[in-house]
């Protein structure tokens, strides 16, 4: 008995579904006690008049629906040219959008800001590397190297014979090669003296 008390107080608990008839699902036992006859027999006829229109404006456009397909195909628009138009459409929106406007603006002169910066410090390594270059210590180190080379270069490769720093031609296996080779070297430059 218990159970049949619960089945029936869960039906009268439960709303229509999707589908079913509002009107007769509405139970002729439960009436609220603010209503009289005459006023639930009013709504439970607004309400059938409601559920009528609902179910032609379902038919209405399910018809406009069955219209649109039917132009669509007419017009050889497939879900594809659909899909294109809309991804057109939608980056057309963006690309005049102020935000993409000012997003794209704020990027572009990051950009030039970087590449000048970029060529205000290439400009610098490459004014460096020339004060560098023509500083004396560097001068010096050049001129040594380049006699250095000239010294230890074999005589059949250039053609010349070696010569020392006074431009006498020594012999490359005599007294002049063990004296360059005995020479105290000059101390290389600091890297603080050439960053200066």
């Amino acid at each position: 008995m218990e159970d049949s008390q619960m089945s029936a107080q869960q039906y009268q608990d439960s709303a229509a579904e999707v589908g079913e008839d509002a009107a007769t699902s509405v139970s002729p036992s439960f009436v609220p006690p603010a209503l009289t006859e005459e006023e639930r027999l009013e709504l439970q006829e607004e309400l059938v008049k409601v559920e009528d229109e609902i179910q032609t404006l379902s038919q209405v456009l399910a018809a406009k629906e069955q219209r649109l397909a039917d132009i669509k195909r007419k017009l050889g628009v497939t879900p594809l040219n659909e899909f294109k138009q809309n991804i057109s459409r939608t980056w057309q929106e963006v690309t005049t959008s102020n935000a993409y406007r000012r997003t794209s603006e704020t990027l572009s002169q990051a950009g030039l800001k970087a590449t000048a910066a970029f060529s205000n410090v290439g400009s610098a390594i490459t004014k460096k590397f020339e004060d560098v270059r023509n500083a004396q210590t560097f001068k010096t180190l050049e001129e040594k190297m380049g006699t250095l080379k000239t010294k230890m270069s074999p005589s059949g490769s250039s053609g010349a014979a070696p010569v020392d720093q006074d431009g006498d031609e020594v012999d490359a296996d005599g007294p002049a090669s063990e004296a360059l080779l005995s020479q105290p070297e000059a101390p290389l430059p600091s890297q603080e003296m050439l960053m200066n």
